[in-house]
């Protein structure tokens, strides 16, 4: 009785054991996707499909620092991007205005573009990417600092840091750009949503006119919805501008001759005019009720532009960078 008791014993442990190392061995197998290369969620997929956007078509970012909110916006196959979905920024460090100096842990503002290059896998903070600073217009005015990022983690010390869900989402988004086709997607960080009211709120900052300057952008981007050509010169930004003789080597030096580019709003969709109740059918033909039949959304079932649609790139993985830093 002892000694089948015992093998009993031991038959159970053993079970055990086998049960607990299958376990582990299927959560590693759930686990086996490295960040960077995690899909773009199917919640995520399902909200592109909703509004007509290609999960591959370019991307644009927006970051308000006092709203911590971080925008993704798609382009459709008319060129003009529309508001994807906006994300919590989980902590930024700080205040309102522009970064400065190596060390003073302030997040930039300003116009800046993101790489495929840029784009780091192996980040300490989960995942990262590196938004450009210092730009051209950082470096004019002798703004010092480097590996400034968006990244998970949820903390920072001069970088917008998000959860680690959130950065796995708008890394996939972007890592589908750039497979699709994007070269470089712009990002623009504001201190907050640039609207009139704000601007008078914040009047009496020290940054205020350098964020009229921002304000143009802002601007430019609400009315036309494609992200704005930025110049430098004279240390200064510049705002869908064409030069008559080539843009300016130097950003500290004087202007030269350029006129504005023509702004092309976005188009109002038609108003249906709507026939009042109760009139004879001869008024109602006199008023020119007829309807105008409604546009359908753009990039609704169609690839982006007049080229097919392109498969996301299963595998598609970046050259890991090694002066990304974070």
């Amino acid at each position: 009785m002892r000694e089948g008791a015992l093998g009993m014993d031991l038959s159970i442990k053993r079970s055990v054991l086998i049960a607990a190392v299958a376990a582990l061995w299927l959560a590693g197998c759930s686990q086996g996707v490295p960040p960077h290369m995690m899909p773009v969620p199917s919640a995520a997929k399902a909200l592109l499909a909703k509004k007509g956007m290609r999960v591959d078509a370019p991307i644009f970012v927006r970051i308000f620092k006092q709203e911590s909110e971080l925008e993704v916006w798609k382009a459709k196959a008319d060129g003009r991007f529309y508001h994807f979905k906006t994300y919590p920024i989980c902590t930024w460090s700080g205040k309102l205005g522009p970064k400065f100096k190596q060390g003073d842990k302030q997040t930039p503002e300003g116009f800046y573009k993101v790489s495929a290059r840029m784009m780091n896998p192996n980040s300490s903070y989960h995942l990262s990417f590196n938004i450009g600073y210092p730009n051209t217009f950082d470096k004019v005015h002798k703004r010092t600092g480097d590996f400034i990022m968006v990244h998970g983690d949820c903390r920072s010390a001069g970088c917008y840091a998000m959860t680690d869900v959130l950065i796995e989402e708008i890394y996939a988004l972007a890592r589908e750009a750039f497979a699709g086709g994007q070269k470089a997607f712009d990002l623009h960080a504001y201190p907050f949503r640039m609207t009139a009211a704000n601007m008078q709120r914040h009047a009496g900052n020290r940054a205020a006119g350098f964020w009229r300057d921002l304000q143009t952008g802002y601007q430019a981007f609400e009315v036309t919805r494609r992200p704005p050509r930025i110049d430098v010169c004279e240390r200064r930004y510049l705002v869908n501008v064409s030069f008559k003789n080539g843009a300016p080597a130097d950003p500290a030096a004087a202007c030269p001759a350029f006129e504005k580019l023509p702004i092309e709003a976005i188009p109002r969709r038609p108003a249906l005019q709507q026939a009042r109740t109760g009139l004879p059918r001869s008024d109602k033909l006199r008023r020119g009720t007829s309807r105008a039949a409604s546009p359908a959304t753009l990039g609704q079932g169609a690839s982006f532009g007049a080229a097919p649609a392109k498969p996301s790139l299963s595998g598609f993985a970046f050259r890991t960078n090694s002066r990304l830093g974070q």
